[in-house]
Protein backbone atom coordinates (compact mmCIF):
# COMPACT_ATOMS: atom_id res chain seq x y z
CA UNK A 1 0.00 0.00 0.00
CA UNK A 2 1.35 3.31 -0.85
CA UNK A 3 1.65 6.77 1.15
CA UNK A 4 -1.61 8.44 -0.74
CA UNK A 5 -3.71 4.97 -0.25
CA UNK A 6 -2.60 4.81 3.58
CA UNK A 7 -3.71 8.64 4.12
CA UNK A 8 -6.85 8.27 2.65
CA UNK A 9 -8.05 5.23 4.43
CA UNK A 10 -6.77 7.01 7.92
CA UNK A 11 -9.25 9.72 6.76
CA UNK A 12 -12.36 7.55 5.97
CA UNK A 13 -15.24 7.24 8.80
CA UNK A 14 -15.88 3.84 10.02
CA UNK A 15 -19.80 3.69 9.53
CA UNK A 16 -21.18 5.05 6.89
CA UNK A 17 -24.69 3.95 5.54
CA UNK A 18 -24.73 2.34 2.58
CA UNK A 19 -26.57 5.20 0.27
CA UNK A 20 -28.78 4.40 -3.25
CA UNK A 21 -30.42 7.42 -5.27
CA UNK A 22 -34.37 7.44 -4.18
CA UNK A 23 -33.57 7.24 -0.63
CA UNK A 24 -34.83 9.86 1.84
CA UNK A 25 -32.19 10.70 3.94
CA UNK A 26 -31.05 13.39 6.91
CA UNK A 27 -28.02 14.69 6.81
CA UNK A 28 -26.34 16.58 9.88
CA UNK A 29 -23.96 19.08 8.57
CA UNK A 30 -22.08 21.02 10.42
CA UNK A 31 -22.20 25.07 9.35
CA UNK A 32 -19.57 27.34 10.79
CA UNK A 33 -21.65 31.35 11.44
CA UNK A 34 -18.61 33.46 12.30
CA UNK A 35 -17.15 31.92 15.66
CA UNK A 36 -20.14 29.83 16.40
CA UNK A 37 -20.47 26.67 15.31
CA UNK A 38 -23.97 24.47 14.87
CA UNK A 39 -25.69 20.76 13.27
CA UNK A 40 -27.63 22.20 10.62
CA UNK A 41 -30.02 19.51 9.24
CA UNK A 42 -30.59 18.63 5.42
CA UNK A 43 -33.47 16.54 4.78
CA UNK A 44 -34.39 15.32 1.02
CA UNK A 45 -34.11 12.69 -1.51
CA UNK A 46 -30.71 11.05 -2.74
CA UNK A 47 -30.44 12.21 -6.68
CA UNK A 48 -27.24 10.47 -7.17
CA UNK A 49 -23.91 9.21 -6.09
CA UNK A 50 -20.63 9.40 -7.13
CA UNK A 51 -17.17 8.30 -7.00
CA UNK A 52 -15.72 5.95 -4.78
CA UNK A 53 -13.18 5.61 -1.42
CA UNK A 54 -12.39 9.18 -0.08
CA UNK A 55 -14.20 10.88 -2.79
CA UNK A 56 -17.80 9.78 -2.72
CA UNK A 57 -20.37 12.16 -2.70
CA UNK A 58 -24.00 12.18 -3.19
CA UNK A 59 -26.29 14.86 -3.97
CA UNK A 60 -29.74 15.57 -1.79
CA UNK A 61 -32.46 17.07 -3.23
CA UNK A 62 -35.70 18.76 -1.29
CA UNK A 63 -38.11 21.25 -2.16
CA UNK A 64 -39.30 23.97 0.35
CA UNK A 65 -41.92 26.94 -0.19
CA UNK A 66 -42.20 25.81 -3.77
CA UNK A 67 -38.12 26.30 -4.31
CA UNK A 68 -36.28 23.02 -5.58
CA UNK A 69 -32.85 23.17 -2.99
CA UNK A 70 -30.10 20.40 -3.90
CA UNK A 71 -26.98 20.14 -2.13
CA UNK A 72 -24.14 17.93 -2.41
CA UNK A 73 -22.02 16.01 0.56
CA UNK A 74 -18.99 14.45 0.51
CA UNK A 75 -19.71 11.40 2.31
CA UNK A 76 -16.40 11.15 4.11
CA UNK A 77 -16.35 14.70 4.84
CA UNK A 78 -15.54 15.59 8.94
CA UNK A 79 -18.11 18.51 8.35
CA UNK A 80 -20.76 15.73 7.96
CA UNK A 81 -22.09 14.72 11.63
CA UNK A 82 -24.45 11.69 10.69
CA UNK A 83 -26.70 10.29 8.15
CA UNK A 84 -29.93 8.85 8.66
CA UNK A 85 -31.46 7.11 6.11
CA UNK A 86 -35.52 7.51 6.80
CA UNK A 87 -36.68 5.12 3.62
CA UNK A 88 -35.47 3.39 0.59
CA UNK A 89 -36.80 4.32 -2.32
CA UNK A 90 -37.23 1.61 -5.18
CA UNK A 91 -36.24 3.81 -8.51
CA UNK A 92 -34.76 2.26 -11.59
CA UNK A 93 -32.00 4.94 -12.99
CA UNK A 94 -29.20 5.62 -11.11
CA UNK A 95 -29.14 9.31 -11.26
CA UNK A 96 -32.86 11.01 -10.83
CA UNK A 97 -32.42 14.37 -12.49
CA UNK A 98 -36.04 13.81 -13.79
CA UNK A 99 -37.06 14.90 -10.37
CA UNK A 100 -36.44 18.68 -10.79
CA UNK A 101 -39.41 18.99 -14.04
CA UNK A 102 -41.20 17.12 -11.65
CA UNK A 103 -43.80 19.05 -8.71
CA UNK A 104 -45.67 17.02 -5.78
CA UNK A 105 -47.53 14.33 -6.03
CA UNK A 106 -45.81 13.27 -9.74
CA UNK A 107 -42.26 13.50 -7.37
CA UNK A 108 -43.35 10.77 -5.24
CA UNK A 109 -40.75 7.61 -5.18
CA UNK A 110 -42.24 4.57 -4.14
CA UNK A 111 -40.86 2.79 -0.92
CA UNK A 112 -38.44 -0.50 -1.28
CA UNK A 113 -40.60 -3.09 0.42
CA UNK A 114 -38.44 -6.33 0.19
CA UNK A 115 -35.37 -4.87 1.65
CA UNK A 116 -38.06 -3.56 4.51
CA UNK A 117 -39.46 -6.52 5.42
CA UNK A 118 -36.23 -8.58 5.80
CA UNK A 119 -34.79 -5.84 8.26
CA UNK A 120 -37.88 -5.98 10.15
CA UNK A 121 -37.84 -9.86 10.89
CA UNK A 122 -34.15 -9.68 11.58
CA UNK A 123 -34.66 -6.90 14.30
CA UNK A 124 -37.91 -8.27 16.28
CA UNK A 125 -35.79 -11.38 17.78
CA UNK A 126 -33.02 -8.92 19.01
CA UNK A 127 -35.52 -6.60 21.14
CA UNK A 128 -37.73 -9.40 22.51
CA UNK A 129 -34.60 -11.03 23.84
CA UNK A 130 -33.43 -7.75 25.87
CA UNK A 131 -37.10 -7.57 27.11
CA UNK A 132 -37.00 -11.01 28.29
CA UNK A 133 -33.23 -10.09 30.16
CA UNK A 134 -34.83 -6.86 32.29
CA UNK A 135 -37.70 -9.46 33.07
CA UNK A 136 -35.51 -11.47 34.44
CA UNK A 137 -33.83 -8.93 36.98
CA UNK A 138 -36.71 -7.38 37.98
Amino acid sequence: MNVIQQLEKEQQKQKVPALRPGDTVRVHAKVVEGTRERIQVFEGVVIRVTGGGLRQNFTVRRVTHGVGVERTFMIHSPRIDKIDVLRHGDVRQGRLYYLRGKVGREARIHERRRLIAEEGEAGEPEEETEEAETSDEA
